[in-house]
C-alpha cells in the first residue's frame, strides 16, 4: 500500500497524459470531423487513399531506412576513432553540444544554412565558389546586344550574337548595352574605333564596347571616346557554321584574328558570355528536400549516438581485444570480428530507439520545408497535425493518423524494453 501511495501521483500523470489520450484518439478516429457522427473506419480508409497521407509514409519509411542507420554507423566510428584521440572530452563534448539546441533552434539555423541565395545560405555559397572555381563564371550575365540599325547583332535561338558577314582585312564593332556598373570590369578601359585598328591582310580585328555614353550624347551604333570597352568577351569566327577562331578581348575591348584564309566570316559572340550566374544546389527544392532535412537531423543526433556507443565501448574486455591483437590480427579484423559483435546489444538499443525518435521526428519537417515544398517533405507527425489543426480542421482523420503512427511505434518500444530487462538479467 505504501508503495502504491508513493507510486500514485506518477500513474495518475501518466493516465492523464498518456492513456487517457490514447484512448480518446482510437476512439475520435472512428467519428467524422465535427466529432458527432459515427463513421466506423471511413477514416481509415481514407487515409489511405490520400495521396498526401502516402507521401507521408513513403517520406517516413525513408526516415526509419535511412536515419537510424547513419547514425548508428557514424557513432559506432567516431566512438572508436574518439579513443585514439588525445583530447578525446573535448571532442565529445563539440559532438555532443547540438544536443542542446532546440529542434526549433536547429531547424531555423538549417533553414538559413540551406537557403537558396549564395548571399544568405552558407552551402550554396560553398557550392557557388567551387562551381566558380573550375567552371568559371560568365562574364556578363545582363549584358545584350543592341540589334537591327547600324551596327546590330542578330540573336540566335541559344542565346548567342552574330554579325554580318566580313573579310580578312575588316574590321568590326559590336555593341553591347545592358551591362549593368557592378559587371562592369575594374581593368576596362575607352574604347577605340575598330577601324582604328588598321587590320593587315588576313586579319579580322574588332571592339566589343558598352554602347551607352552617360547623359546620352553618344549615337547608338558608333563608338564614343567615353564609351567603355568589355574586357574578356569570348568572340569566336565562324565559317561554315565551324568555329576557325576564337578570341578574348582586351581591357579595351579589342580583339582580332590572324591568319584567316581568304572567304566570308561571321563573327559570333557565343551564348557562354551572357549565361546567368550560377546559383547553386536546391537543397529545398522537392527533390532534395528530405535528404537535407535528414541532414540537419544527423547534425543534432549524432553526439547522441557516439556517447552511448563509446560507454558501451568502455565496458569491453580489453584483455580479449589484446588478445586478439597479440595473436595478429590487425586494427580492421579487431574492429569487424571482436569490437562489433562485443556491441551488438548496446547498437541494437541505440538504432531502436533512433528509429523511435525518428517516427515522431516533426519540428525539423515543419520549420526547415518551405511551405510550397511542404507536402514533399511531410512525414505522419506533420501530416497528422496539418489534417487535424494546420488547416485540415478533421480531428477524425487526424486521430486515424495518431493511432498509425501508435501502432508503428509500439513494436519498436516492446524490442527496446524486452533488450533492456535481457541486459539487466
Amino acid at each position: 500500500m505504501i508503495a502504491l501511495l508513493f507510486a500514485f501521483p506518477a500513474l495518475l500523470l501518466l493516465g492523464a497524459l498518456v492513456v487517457y489520450p490514447v484512448l480518446f484518439s482510437i476512439g475520435r478516429s472512428f467519428f467524422d470531423a465535427s466529432g458527432d457522427r459515427f463513421v466506423g473506419a471511413d477514416n481509415y480508409t481514407e487515409m489511405f487513399r490520400d495521396p498526401a497521407t502516402l507521401k507521408a509514409i513513403r517520406n517516413t519509411v525513408i526516415w526509419v531506412v535511412v536515419a537510424p542507420a547513419l547514425l548508428t554507423g557514424l557513432g559506432l566510428i567516431l566512438a572508436v576513432l574518439v579513443e585514439k584521440v588525445r583530447w578525446a572530452t573535448a571532442f565529445k563534448l563539440l559532438l555532443f553540444m547540438p544536443m542542446a539546441v532546440s529542434f526549433l533552434a536547429a531547424g531555423i539555423i538549417f533553414r538559413l544554412a540551406y537557403d537558396q541565395d549564395p548571399g544568405k545560405g552558407v552551402l550554396n555559397a560553398a557550392a557557388v565558389s567551387v562551381h566558380d572555381a573550375f567552371s568559371g563564371t560568365s562574364s556578363y550575365p545582363t549584358a545584350r546586344a543592341r540589334t537591327g540599325g547600324p551596327g546590330g547583332l542578330t540573336r540566335g535561338s541559344d542565346g548567342s550574337y552574330t554579325t554580318e558577314a566580313v573579310r580578312p582585312g575588316s574590321a568590326v564593332a559590336i555593341p553591347m548595352v545592358g551591362v549593368l556598373p557592378k559587371d562592369l570590369p575594374k581593368n576596362a578601359a575607352p574604347a577605340y574605333p575598330a577601324s582604328t585598328r588598321g587590320p593587315a591582310s588576313g586579319e579580322v580585328s574588332g571592339v566589343v564596347y558598352l554602347d551607352f555614353t552617360p547623359g546620352g550624347a553618344g549615337t547608338p551604333g558608333k563608338v564614343d571616346r567615353r564609351e567603355s570597352g568589355l574586357p574578356g568577351m569570348k568572340v569566336e569566327a565562324v565559317s561554315g557554321g565551324t568555329t576557325v577562331a576564337s578570341a578574348k578581348t582586351a581591357a579595351d575591348g579589342s580583339f582580332h584574328f590572324s591568319g584567316l584564309h581568304t572567304g566570308s566570316f561571321v563573327l559570333r559572340l557565343p551564348a557562354s558570355n551572357f549565361a546567368p550566374p550560377y546559383q547553386g544546389i536546391s537543397w529545398l527544392g522537392p527533390t532534395l528536400v528530405t535528404p537535407a532535412i535528414i541532414g540537419a537531423y544527423l547534425w543534432i543526433w549524432t553526439g547522441f549516438a557516439m556517447v552511448l556507443i563509446g560507454a558501451g565501448l568502455s565496458t569491453l574486455p580489453r584483455d580479449t581485444l589484446e588478445a586478439a591483437r597479440m595473436d595478429g590480427a590487425n586494427e580492421w579484423q579487431v574492429f569487424r570480428r571482436i569490437t562489433v559483435p562485443l556491441l551488438a546489444p548496446v547498437l541494437t538499443v541505440v538504432f531502436v530507439t533512433l528509429v523511435i525518435n525518428v517516427l515522431k521526428v516533426f519540428d525539423l519537417v515543419y520549420i526547415i520545408a518551405p511551405g510550397p515544398v511542404q507536402e514533399d517533405a511531410t512525414v505522419l507527425a506533420t501530416q497528422m497535425w496539418l489534417v487535424s489543426f494546420g488547416g485540415g480542421n478533421n480531428q477524425g482523420l487526424g486521430s486515424a493518423l495518431g493511432v498509425l503512427l501508435l501502432v508503428l511505434v509500439i513494436p519498436a518500444m516492446v524490442f527496446n524494453v524486452r533488450r533492456f530487462k535481457e541486459s539487466q538479467r
